[in-house]
């Protein structure tokens, strides 16, 4: 028990010199990586940049302790940064001291809710966030993440909590336009672009192997870093109006408990909830991709405390909320990350680096950090996903359509609470009206299908209705209004048989239904027959009066139920 709490005791007891060289190894790639990143998302979360870089040690060494990915990297990421900057601005003001603390309790709140989760292994209700409800989040939050950052990237000023909002601040505001910072980030973006498009294909068109091209193309933002610091600083560009991140303190965050603040804490609840929810979603989702091709096995509660202790991690050190993200993670597992001691080194990088490289970034342009994150983001965007999940079914495509529009008329949250209800009242919907079919027998077999679309056998006097959903109080009237018009319709029936090979649960409310229908078909005439009932189902029923006072018979299978109805009758 003890060690299931502590993944990195059975990893650890099989570490060795071989796996600690390649493990060491991908943390230097890495951490050249989530440097860049861990700036830019910073500058997201509208905290300053030193801050990004505290968010990317301690949780990089706790979820070594208790994750069970072996290549899941953890730290700032654009859409819980995005999330971040929405759920504090209307507490505290960008750039002073109530708004850094409010990021922090930000970290510890969805920090404490993550290992209550996972301690009470409620990972499932993440469930609850459909596939199509985060697709249209994160492309919503893609394109407002993109239009939030073209203010540091041309260097116009603008406001806003929502994309209209930011859109129209940036029309109104276009003439204020500075032409050095647009030139630098612009040319920043695009060479950005075309690292991550033409790089790789063209370092393996020269004789480098596919997986090394493709870790040199994941660092281009360092390149773009290194040249746009010596472009500002030769050409004097931060006396032209170049914003640039400036002095960021040199050393290591210390370590301390974030102030309590009952009243920030209570206001900071659901959004910390739906922080922890987005996160978890996305890091679970990486970590499931990354281990099936090597065959590993994730554990979603133990996730969750793992999840839980970074983000507490981050509080303590002074950081943001954090999950796992999915770039850095792949170029953890394409660099060959054997254990999560590849995240822990990688702190040290980060850590090694906040001590002694931050005054040569003192001259970095914000555009480049704008620019980073554009080119980032734009790769989560996916509008072609409405149409192709339209064509598969239209509900969930409303569900997912409805998403983005709120989240970009209204903003973050008002767009991830109506879809999660959204889905909801769908699915309600959906299971209120469960698919059904009158079966017959297929000639020849012992397998029974729907009359409408097969060519079955019949009898005047069986009538066999499969219900295709579970049983509860959502649809438990419809199962009886649909047995009644089926006993209104077929005047000859004298046997019902309900075919329950689709139902793996039935509520209270649908067995009550279930002991109506069997006394109104008793009341005209009509036995009331069972087939394919599924073990648990019979083993609630036998805690019932149903089978006590079923006029009809159980049985196993729909076939044997027939034969025996046409040997009695």
């Amino acid at each position: 028990m003890f060690r299931s709490f502590f993944p990195v005791l059975d990893w650890g007891s099989k570490y060795n010199s071989k796996t600690l060289v390649n493990d060491l190894v991908v943390s230097l790639i890495v951490t050249v990586m989530l440097i860049p990143q861990s700036l830019a998302y910073a500058q997201l979360a509208g905290l300053p940049a030193e801050i990004g870089l505290y968010a990317s040690i301690a949780p990089l060494i706790l979820y070594a302790i208790f994750g069970t990915s072996r290549a899941l990297a953890v730290g700032p990421v654009a859409v819980v940064s995005l999330m971040t900057a929405a759920a504090i601005a209307p507490f505290a003001e960008q750039g002073t001291s109530a708004y850094l603390n409010a990021a922090i309790a930000l970290a510890i709140i969805s920090g404490l809710i993550l290992i209550l989760l996972g301690l009470l292994k409620l990972g499932f209700l993440a469930n609850f966030l459909s596939h199509p409800v985060i697709s249209g989040f994160i492309t919503a939050s893609g394109i407002q993440i993109a239009a939030s950052q073209l203010t540091p990237l041309l260097g116009i000023p603008s406001e806003g909590h929502n994309f209209l909002e930011i859109l129209k601040s940036l029309i109104k505001n276009a003439g204020e336009l500075n032409v050095h910072t647009a030139a630098v980030g612009i040319t920043s973006m695009l060479f950005l672009f075309w690292v991550r498009g033409k790089l790789a294909p063209l370092l393996i068109r020269i004789g480098m192997s596919k997986r090394s091209a493709g870790i040199v193309a994941k660092i281009g933002p360092v390149i773009a870093i290194a040249f746009s610091i010596l472009t500002v600083v030769w050409f004097d560009l931060d006396a032209k109006g170049v914003k640039i991140v400036g002095d960021i303190p040199r050393g290591l965050p210390a370590l301390k408990l974030p102030q309590f603040d009952s009243e920030l804490w209570k206001n900071l609840l659901i959004p910390a909830l739906l922080i922890s929810a987005v996160g978890y979603v996305e890091s679970i989702s990486v970590a499931h991709t990354l281990a099936s091709k090597k065959r590993q096995r994730i554990d979603p509660n133990q996730e969750l405390i793992a999840l839980g202790a970074a983000n507490v991690g981050a509080a303590i050190s002074g950081g943001f909320p954090v999950t796992g993200g999915f770039s850095r993670s792949v170029v953890n597992f394409d660099a060959g990350a054997e254990t999560p001691a590849a995240g822990a080194f990688t702190a040290i990088g980060i850590a090694l680096a906040t001590i002694f490289l931050t005054p040569v970034l003192f001259f970095l342009p914000n555009a480049v950090l704008g620019a980073t994150i554009i080119v980032a983001v734009l790769s989560l965007v996916d509008l072609k996903a409405v149409k192709i999940t339209y064509a598969f079914s239209k509900q969930d495509a409303a569900a997912m359509a409805a998403t983005i529009l709120i989240t970009l008329v209204f903003g973050i949250e008002p767009g991830l609470i109506s879809g999660v209800l959204l889905s909801i009242s769908l699915y309600l919907y959906r299971t209120s009206i469960p698919h059904s079919a009158i079966v017959g027998q297929i000639p020849g077999t012992e397998h029974f299908r729907n009359v409408l679309r097969h060519e079955v056998i019949t009898y005047p006097n069986i009538v066999s209705l499969r219900i295709d959903e579970n049983l509860y109080f959502v649809n438990a009237r419809f199962l009886e209004d649909k047995v009644n018009e089926i006993a209104a319709e077929y005047v000859e029936m004298k046997h019902f048989i309900l075919v329950c090979s689709s139902i793996s649960a039935i509520d209270s409310s649908a067995l009550e239904s279930l002991e109506s229908i069997n006394q109104r078909l008793k009341d005209s005439g009509i036995k009331f027959h069972l087939s394919e009932l599924k073990g648990p189902i019979m083993d609630q029923f036998k805690n019932s009066h149903l089978l006590h006072d079923l006029t009809g018979g159980v049985y196993l299978t729909q076939y044997i139920a027939v034969e025996s109805i046409l040997k009695t009758s």
